[in-house]
């Protein structure tokens, strides 16, 4: 998904902060809720882009699960994308 953005410079920005997660992800971002309970998102680039991920068991490893623009009520907003790939299966 992040190859998909042209941009070069906001790609680094989004790995970047996917990187930082790994020092205390559980400090980082919101719990969410709902389908997507035992997911957190965090914000990256300037608010704009939203990182959802979980942490597992054993609080050792984070695991991105998406990557993408946030887009308030639209179908492809990334909570959208992130509940579509839940439902599929494409996500655990």
């Amino acid at each position: 998904m992040v190859r998909d953005i042209s941009d070069k410079r906001i790609q680094k920005q989004l790995i970047d902060r996917a990187y930082a997660l790994a020092d205390e992800p559980e400090k980082q971002g919101t719990h969410l809720t709902s389908t997507l309970s035992g997911y957190r998102s965090c914000r990256a680039v300037g608010q704009r882009y939203r990182i959802i991920y979980r942490i597992d068991a054993d609080g050792k490893v984070v695991v991105v699960a998406v990557i993408g623009i946030r887009r308030d009520r639209d179908r492809d907003d990334i909570y959208s994308l992130a509940r579509r790939l839940l439902r599929q299966g494409l996500l655990d």
